[in-house]
């Protein structure tokens, strides 16, 4: 039988792939801020503790193109990494093909938080609150995604969490409160409509479309008067 033998170099090759294999990981338990975890008990603790955002990726890690897309092109990129590591908590449901990557423990719940959502596709980035339960914002992968836009979609969707209004507002004048505050209340009360009235089934007019349109030029109209103050 021949003997194994290693020389310095593929040693040297082994341990650096090893390093960026675990750097990559999700962690099984525990959670430290920017970075991923499965275990979303410990990261809603450490979200609640730290006053900070939760961003739940529904993922098919082997199995799914895009959210395999999104690892590579968005949250492997050190412009994500450092912007995570100041601002959110990362938490990964996956629902892969290769059961032996999600312990047993976390199956049911996933399936849970799937359906508690309203998850239907792979993947979906839910943005949560700190309370675990205040939906903040709903995002997608795309074939244009990078850092910066992910970043920029992520910002619009917490500019609407309460600590940022109330840490934006203490800045202001009373009157530049007041206009910002009732921006605020006209995006989500027009956000409310357009989804109220798009679950009634609105047939595909020339009339609806128009409609369509103006609740969306509403709320796209208030954001960017947001983004001013």
């Amino acid at each position: 039988m021949k003997k194994l033998t290693v020389t310095l170099g593929s040693f040297l090759i082994a341990v650096m792939l090893t390093s960026s294999l675990l750097a990559n990981n999700v962690a099984l338990e525990g959670a430290e801020v920017g970075k991923w975890t499965m275990d979303y008990d410990a990261a809603l603790a450490l979200a609640k503790k730290k006053d900070l955002p939760i961003l739940l990726n529904f993922t098919g890690s082997d199995w799914c193109g895009w959210c395999k897309f999104m690892d590579r092109n968005v949250f492997k990129k050190s412009e994500w990494q450092e912007y995570a590591s100041k601002n959110i908590v990362l938490v990964t449901l996956d629902f892969p093909q290769n059961q032996s990557i999600v312990p047993k423990k976390y199956v049911s719940r996933n399936y849970e938080m799937q359906s508690r959502f309203g998850v239907s596709g792979y993947p979906t980035f839910m943005i949560i609150d700190s309370d675990g339960a205040t939906v903040l914002g709903k995002l997608g992968a795309a074939r244009e995604m990078t850092p910066a836009i992910f970043i920029e979609q992520m910002e619009d969707a917490l500019m609407f969490r309460q600590a940022k209004i109330d840490q934006a507002v203490s800045k202001m004048t009373p009157v530049q409160a007041d206009n910002y505050l009732k921006l605020i209340d006209t995006v989500k009360k027009t956000e409310e409509k357009l989804m109220a009235w798009l679950k009634t089934g609105p047939m595909n007019t020339e009339a609806n479309q128009e409609k369509y349109r103006t609740f969306l030029a509403d709320i796209t109209s208030a954001r960017e008067k947001l983004k001013n103050f």
